[in-house]
Parts: C-alpha cells; sequence; structure tokens
C-alpha cells in the first residue's frame, strides 16, 4: 500500500506501517463498531486503526466519519487509534476529507491526481493512502450485532498472534 506525504521537496511514498507501527486495522461501519474496537483496543493495551467501509468518503462523507470517530473517543478515551476515510477515485470527497480534517485519507485515483493530492493533505497535516490497507477485521456483517458480541469479535483479533504480525 502506498502513503503519499510530502518531505520538503515534494511527495514520497510510505508504507501503511508509516500510519502506525503494528496497528491491526478494523473497518467499522457504525458507532457501535468504532466504540467497541477502540474498547477492545484499550483493554489490549494497543493502538488500532479505525477504517472506513470502501468508497464510504463517497456516500457517508467525512462529517459523517469524523463525527463518529470523535465520538467514539470520547466513548473511549484509553483507546488509541488512527482513522482513515476510503474516498475512492473521487477527488472532490477527498479534498473534502481533507478540509474536514480527517487523518488519513484513501484515495485510489490517478497517479496524477494523487500527486495533487497529497501536496494539498500535506499542508493541512493530512495523510494520504493510495491503497486501502489490508483489514485484520472487518464488522459489515455484524452490523446489528450486540455490542458483547462486537467487543468479543474485536478483543480476538486483538488478541490473537496474527495481529501483532
Amino acid at each position: 500500500m502506498g502513503l503519499l506525504e510530502p518531505d520538503g521537496r515534494g511527495c514520497r511514498l510510505f508504507r501503511r506501517d508509516a500510519l502506525i507501527e503494528d496497528a491491526p486495522v478494523i473497518i467499522v461501519h457504525s458507532l457501535a463498531h468504532a466504540v467497541a474496537a477502540l474498547s477492545a483496543a484499550a483493554e489490549a493495551a494497543r493502538s488500532i486503526t479505525l477504517a472506513s467501509g470502501p468508497d464510504a468518503g463517497i456516500y457517508t462523507g467525512p462529517g459523517w466519519f469524523g463525527a463518529l470517530i470523535a465520538a467514539a473517543r470520547e466513548a473511549v478515551p484509553a483507546g488509541q487509534c488512527t482513522a482513515i476515510l476510503d474516498c475512492g477515485d473521487d477527488a472532490g470527497a477527498t479534498q473534502a476529507a481533507i478540509r474536514a480534517g480527517i487523518e488519513a485519507v484513501v484515495f485510489s485515483g490517478r497517479a496524477d491526481v494523487a500527486e495533487r493530492l497529497a501536496d494539498i493533505a500535506g499542508q493541512c497535516g493530512i495523510r494520504l493512502i493510495t491503497e486501502r490497507p489490508v483489514a485484520a477485521l472487518d464488522l459489515a456483517s455484524e452490523f446489528f450485532a450486540a455490542p458483547e458480541i462486537l467487543l468479543r469479535r474485536c478483543v480476538e483479533i486483538l488478541t490473537s498472534p496474527a495481529a501483532f504480525c
């Protein structure tokens, strides 16, 4: 996966681990998902990456995602995470996410557009990722699951040996 970030001389490519070293990626689709993931992270004393579903920046928007992350962080202040909003190949949605201050944004469009967006993002302290991160867990299939089930699934992932790779 690529991460474009300004280095003072233009943009350079980073791997995903530039976001948070060894932070498992959990795909969240609701506040309940984000709270469960952050609760599990706090319980396991691990940092995680909370990522949106594919193209969520287009259909939910950065306002919703930013509010979801803020509410989850408020609910679980001991949980440590980085947030990534996937904007697919939509440059407009990516620019909106940058303006909204989302920490990291996935843009999978043309490379020349990614370079320009990376410059804009870097000026705002935002990281631009050019490929979706590999998820340790996607909670989509448990959209309506009870909070204790969501928490258990997240804890299982964060305490498994595979989560440390």
